[in-house]
């Protein structure tokens, strides 16, 4: 299983580099929502020097793979590509709403969690996790981009956790859930908590080459329409 993990994440707002090794975990966060290129790097410099590593001395790096920004996503995954093939490391994509289920368990010991982002267009993305016994999440509501009132999931009773700006931007959208909700603080996904996920990821054989990672928008379709040149 691997050790030494580096992860990066520009996908939202926030901007942020974790590393780790063994069980620390070092880590910088900024929101920084037009300065990522600038941003980034830097940061991951000072986790590496601060744990004394140089990049081709890690086992993996893994990347906020979406959803998110159209342009946040595509930096994120262009930068993890250029440091994952430079140091010849394998990459580990991992969910941006999955890893703000395992920051609300970081924050609030939440184990069942609906994570949405503001995707603009009158619409949210969403998903929805169960946590198991061995740290890893279960998906339980497949990740969508979808009009908030859409937003109908069939799910346990009990105590759920919601997380992300998809709540703050549809201040109606907990009511129509029929649920016992509670908010978990927790607006933007963090790479330390990608952390987590990759690391079991990687320990199931998920890791491909840098030349493989892929992004995932949810709304492919729309964002490639709108680059110039497209129909």
């Amino acid at each position: 299983m691997a050790s030494k993990i580096l992860a990066v994440d520009t996908a939202t707002e926030n901007c942020s580099v974790a590393l780790k090794v063994g069980n620390e975990i070092i880590a910088r966060c900024e929101m920084a929502p037009r300065e990522h290129t600038t941003k980034i790097l830097p940061m991951v410099d000072s986790v590496l020097a601060e744990a004394g590593l140089k990049l081709n001395q890690l086992d993996a790096l893994a990347f906020g793979r979406g959803p998110g920004s159209f342009t946040g996503v595509r930096i994120g995954i262009g930068i993890a590509q250029g440091l994952a093939f430079g140091a010849d490391l394998p990459m580990v994509g991992v969910s941006t709403l999955a890893a703000m289920a395992e920051q609300a368990h970081r924050k609030q010991q939440a184990t069942h969690v609906l994570s949405t982002i503001d995707a603009r267009m009158n619409e949210i993305y969403a998903g929805g996790y169960v946590r198991l016994e061995n740290g890893d999440w279960e998906t339980v509501v497949e990740e969508a981009v979808l009009p908030p009132e859409m937003l109908k999931p069939e799910l346990a009773k009990g105590e759920w956790f919601v997380a992300g700006t998809g709540w703050q931007a549809y201040p109606d959208l907990q009511g129509q859930l029929h649920l016992s909700v509670s908010d978990s603080g927790v607006l933007y996904p963090e790479s330390q908590d990608m952390l987590i996920l990759a690391h079991h990821a990687f320990a199931r054989g998920e890791a491909v080459d840098a030349e493989h990672a892929s992004p995932v928008y949810l709304r492919d379709t729309v964002a490639w329409k709108k680059l110039p040149g497209r129909e």
